[in-house]
């Protein structure tokens, strides 16, 4: 088993910038994958952005540009840096974690408005 904690998340006005943050503990070994999806709702969750044990990293084509995705060394925490953020990226953001089987946290809302 994979615990996922998201924080971060908060109300922000276009333009501005957010960083979200997601602590993994339990079985973490081997090769992997963590990242960030969001949803709306009535939508289908999305990709926002996904970052491998090898460092390898994927991105929407929405947020390609203004959203880095990282992970410390010891692979146990993956951050999502959101810059120039726009009321389209209003969302839930739920952390993932992929070795095999799919593991997601709670999720943390995002609100950009002004």
């Amino acid at each position: 088993q994979v615990r996922l904690v998201e924080s971060g998340g908060g109300l922000v006005q276009p333009g501005e910038s957010l960083r979200l943050s997601c602590a993994a503990s339990g079985r973490i070994f081997g090769a992997n994958t963590m990242g960030w999806y969001r949803q709306v709702p009535g939508k289908q969750r999305e990709l926002v952005a996904t970052i491998t044990s090898a460092a390898n990293t994927s991105y929407s084509d929405s947020v390609k540009g203004r959203f880095t995705i990282s992970r410390d060394k010891d692979q146990r925490m993956v951050s999502l840096q959101m810059n120039s953020l726009k009321p389209e990226d209003t969302a839930v953001y739920y952390c993932y974690w992929g070795d095999g089987v799919d593991y997601w946290g709670k999720g943390t809302l995002v609100i950009v408005s002004s």
